[in-house]
């Protein structure tokens, strides 16, 4: 994975390139991503860095901002909820897919060789030329089915 400074210095060329300024309160959001494992709603990366960081004054407004540019530039990814909103994981990670929880809201990681296969087939078979794809099974998780027993 790409090292911090790395994604620092890209995350500059970003700002800049769109005439926005390097702020703390961004690199603050970036850096919360690089080093948080999980999916996090944009209100839950305000509030953990607001408690984190409480001398720093920090809008829910840049957070939104903020994502939205990084996933923009493949920086960040998400994964929707629909009304609910998405929530955001660093995308730069390797590539993974998603079981997502419909009771509790866990959301677990997997990679499964056969379907990345199954996919390149798929999109062979009708002549596409597939660039990335996302995959989220939705359903009830391990302890939620116990619970409903």
């Amino acid at each position: 994975m790409i090292t911090y400074p790395r994604l620092l210095e890209k995350f500059k060329i970003l700002l800049k390139s769109n005439t926005l300024k390097f702020t703390k309160q961004r690199e603050l959001i970036l850096k919360f991503l690089y080093e948080n494992e999980g999916h996090f709603t944009p209100e839950d990366i305000y509030m953990l860095l607001k408690k984190e960081y409480p001398e720093i004054n920090i809008g829910i407004a840049t957070v939104y901002r903020t994502l939205t540019l990084l996933e923009e530039s493949d920086i960040a990814s998400s994964i929707s909820f629909g009304a609910q909103g998405k929530k955001y994981e660093l995308g730069l990670k390797k590539h993974h897919d998603h079981l997502i929880c419909t009771a509790c809201g866990e959301i677990i990681e997997f990679f499964d060789e056969t379907i990345e296969e199954q996919q390149k087939k798929i999109a062979k078979k009708f002549n596409f030329q597939m660039t990335d794809h996302t995959m989220k099974i939705v359903g009830l998780c391990e302890k939620c089915q116990e619970k409903d027993k």
